[in-house]
């Protein structure tokens, strides 16, 4: 899990607006842009190659 002070400090790479953690957990959307980056063992990948775009 994510600690709320670290999710806190974390910013989409793109518009530069805050994420926060998808509905399941495995992932930090950007509000914004709608992209999510993946979370793998506890580790936000923030790169926007890694990010998917959510349509929803």
């Amino acid at each position: 899990m994510i600690p709320q002070d670290l999710l806190d400090l974390l910013v989409c790479p793109v518009c530069k607006k805050p994420v926060a953690l998808n509905a399941n957990g495995t992932g930090l959307k950007c509000g914004e842009c709608r992209r999510v980056y993946p979370i793998q063992d506890d580790i936000p990948i923030m790169l926007v190659d890694a990010a998917t775009i959510d349509e929803a």
